[in-house]
């Protein structure tokens, strides 16, 4: 009898020891949001940002507070940029976030933005809520103004949508999917700020869609998540196929299909793909962590807000689940990477929106008092 109760002792300290694994810990010691300053524009959700050198521009969008406004206010947001007094166009609350000028459009909602050399580019969405536009526009950062530019088409129509997605390579960018009150697209436009011109790529191969989220990354353009339309016999729903662009590519070869973030698959890699499928969420990249370069996606919509965070390897197209947003669940955030760091701010959630901004530090532990 002692020494099967010895037995059973070592079985059990084992088993201890192995359910205090690193392996075994759960997602909410998987990573850490810290809160930044807030936004310092009124609460909003359905706004657009793009990234130019160290700085991120964050615009439009709604308010849905005073009621339904629609925004052309822009504001740039500098990490750490904490000023000791408070220059013009500061607020000592409001550390490295500074009012820039109004977004040349007017007040819109799920438009897209971009980035190409040292311009911003903000386009498309909808200013009541149902029209879509076309209209782009260019934001010189040096000298503080926005220039409208060519709108989305081939300069005979014009192709207005909203909840698009766009990559930007180099000296040109790329504005896919999307949707226009009636329609879902799949098609893919170039613009080359050059010649100020449009032209209309073979579509992308996967669902149609909106509110996708996109990444780039090492020259490559990622496309995941979003709303695809049902037909008459099926309703729609949040799309689970994952596309990787080329943009050196002719044609549709472009594009190589991932691995689905849903489990599709009879292997067992994906079994806890259970809640990464969404739309109206947001994504980053943050390169050189301790594991390889990451992707990651977060909040967003699946019937209801969410505040779901999941990680992807570049190198396996595997994905892990990572600790939530650590903010009120929202859909129609904005996120951008600045400085090799990743940041969430704003978003809404039914009649309530949100100005808050925050940094997710992958590979720390979760505080929930940062």
């Amino acid at each position: 009898m002692k020494r099967i109760n010895t037995l059973l002792f070592s079985l059990m300290l084992l088993g201890l020891l192995f359910s205090c694994s690193k392996a075994s810990l759960s997602y909410t010691q998987n990573g850490n949001w810290v809160s930044r300053a807030i936004f310092a524009g009124v609460p909003m959700g359905y706004g657009s940002s793009f990234v130019v050198g160290d700085n991120a521009y964050v615009g439009t969008g709604l308010n849905p507070i005073t009621p339904n406004t629609k925004l052309a206010t822009v504001y740039r947001y500098t990490p750490d940029d904490i000023p000791t007094s408070s220059p013009t166009g500061y607020d000592s609350a409001f550390g490295g976030w500074k009012q820039m000028a109004d977004f040349g459009g007017g007040g819109r909602m799920k438009a897209v933005g971009f980035s190409i050399g040292a311009n911003g580019y903000i386009g498309s969405g909808t200013a009541d809520g149902i029209t879509p536009l076309a209209d782009f526009w260019q934001y010189d950062t040096a000298a503080n103004t926005w220039t409208r530019v060519a709108d989305l088409g081939n300069g005979t129509k014009t192709y207005p949508r909203y909840d698009a997605v766009a990559f930007s390579f180099g000296n040109a960018a790329f504005v896919l999917t999307g949707f226009d009150s009636q329609n879902y697209f799949g098609d893919v436009w170039q613009y080359d700020p050059g010649s100020n011109t449009w032209s209309q790529r073979p579509d992308m191969p996967g669902s149609k869609r909106s509110q996708a989220i996109t990444w780039v990354y090492n020259g490559l353009g990622y496309l995941v998540t979003g709303y695809t339309p049902g037909s008459q016999w099926q309703s729609g729903s949040a799309c689970y196929d994952f596309w990787k662009f080329d943009p050196t590519k002719t044609g549709n070869s472009g594009w190589t299909r991932l691995r689905d973030i849903y489990n599709t698959n009879s292997a067992t890699y994906d079994d806890a793909y259970t809640n990464i499928i969404r739309y109206h969420g947001v994504g980053f990249v943050i390169k050189g962590t301790t594991t390889g370069d990451k992707g990651y996606i977060t909040t967003g919509s699946f019937g209801s807000s969410n505040s779901y965070t999941w990680e992807y390897d570049f190198a396996t197209d595997l994905w892990t689940e990572k600790t939530p947003f650590e903010g009120t669940a929202r859909e129609g955030a904005v996120s951008f990477t600045v400085k090799n760091r990743g940041f969430v701010a704003t978003g809404i959630s039914g009649s309530s929106a949100y100005d808050d901004c925050r940094e997710f530090f992958p590979n720390q532990i979760y505080n929930q008092y940062d």
